[in-house]
């Protein structure tokens, strides 16, 4: 849902409103913070949940017990990735490295501490992992709060919670084909369970999940920046930029997936003794070697074209100067078979006598 953010912050960079990126980056901590405590039910009620899907009482237990630790990971994404995306749409992508590079490197030290020197095992490893990342959301807010952000960032304001329904549409429509792409991995793992020598299956498709989530990662990666750039050219109505940067990008993301295809695929009798000594193990991951090495070259390639389907022109109508409220309004023209265009920067509310300009674009 946080691409939302990304979208909404990039047209306003684009369009100069910069006092109306900080009204969005409110508004997506409003929005994704509901969702996220109604998730939170899930995270409290995970074993009764997993015995009424019929899962081994052993394995619901064990999944009990690990999900209440992710209660504080769930409301840290609620606050690092839209404030990721928002950063990112200003081009501060120097600070979003700095502390994302910061939270790969505590997390290490941290588990060495709670896990090895203090002994304190999977509680300690969890607990490293929930002190470093919102440490990065720490960072991030310091970042933002102590007046790096000038022109973006005007403090607090009640206008965050005014049209809220549009985005929270945007909210849902944008992070829609993630979410199906996500669950379908996590349903995968849940249907493992029901498998003989559950644990064996459970652990083998956990590894392959987890070497597939690393390769993942970069084409987002890829994927949010190609949007926020996309974006920003798009309101500066350069559209020679925008074909030249997602075509670097399809570029790109294709080639990193062609490599790790080809570790996968030379290395798959190998890979699973990166996370494992247990033989039986090992020998089940590299049973799905293939069809991993597979889905990561695909994926690669699947996850930009996914965000970047152009459906045809479309013909919106603006006018100009800006509207100073910033207000999402109606589409000005849309068609019946498309997608909804709102002029988020300099929306039409009156009819206007001076200078309205007519902009021919492909939305994706």
């Amino acid at each position: 849902m946080s691409s939302a953010t990304e979208t909404l912050c990039g047209q306003a960079f684009g369009a100069n409103q910069y006092h109306m990126m900080g009204i969005y980056l409110q508004r997506s901590w409003i929005v994704d913070a509901v969702v996220a405590t109604i998730l939170t039910c899930l995270f409290i009620f995970e074993t009764p949940l997993f015995e009424l899907l019929g899962q081994e009482e052993e394995v619901a237990i064990a999944a009990g017990n690990f999900s209440l630790w992710f209660i504080p990971i769930l409301y840290f994404y609620v606050f690092t990735l839209t404030i990721q995306m928002y950063l990112q749409a200003q081009l501060k992508n120097m600070i979003v490295g700095w502390l994302s590079a910061s939270s790969f490197v505590l997390p290490v030290l941290l588990s060495w501490i709670f896990v090895i020197k203090l002994n304190l095992g999977v509680p300690g490893a969890l607990g490293a992992m929930i002190i470093s990342t919102w440490s990065m959301v720490i960072g991030e807010l310091v970042y933002i709060f102590g007046g790096w952000c000038p022109k973006t960032w005007r403090g607090f304001t009640t206008a965050a919670f005014t049209d809220i329904p549009p985005v929270v549409k945007l909210s849902i429509s944008s992070g829609f084909m993630l979410c199906l792409e996500l669950w379908y991995y996590a349903i995968v793992l849940l249907l493992a369970g029901y498998l003989k020598n559950t644990l064996v299956a459970i652990s083998a498709f956990s590894i392959c999940i987890n070497i597939y989530a690393w390769e993942l990662m970069l084409a987002l990666g890829f994927l949010d920046a190609a949007c926020v750039r996309v974006s920003n050219e798009l309101w500066r109505e350069n559209a020679a930029a925008v074909n030249f940067f997602v075509n670097v990008i399809l570029s790109t993301s294709t080639l990193i997936g062609a490599f790790f295809w080809i570790l996968c695929l030379v290395f798959g009798h190998d890979i699973a003794y990166l996370f494992t000594s247990n033989d039986e193990l090992a020998e089940t991951v590299s049973s799905l070697s293939i069809l991993l090495a597979f889905s990561i070259l695909l994926n690669s390639v699947q996850l930009m074209h996914t965000h970047f389907d152009k459906e045809g022109p479309y013909i919106e109508l603006v006018t100009m100067p800006n509207n100073p409220d910033g207000q999402l309004q109606d589409p000005v023209v849309n068609r019946n078979d498309g997608k909804l265009i709102h002029d988020l920067a300099s929306p039409i509310t009156a009819q206007a006598d001076y200078d309205i300009k007519v902009l021919f674009d492909n939305c994706f």
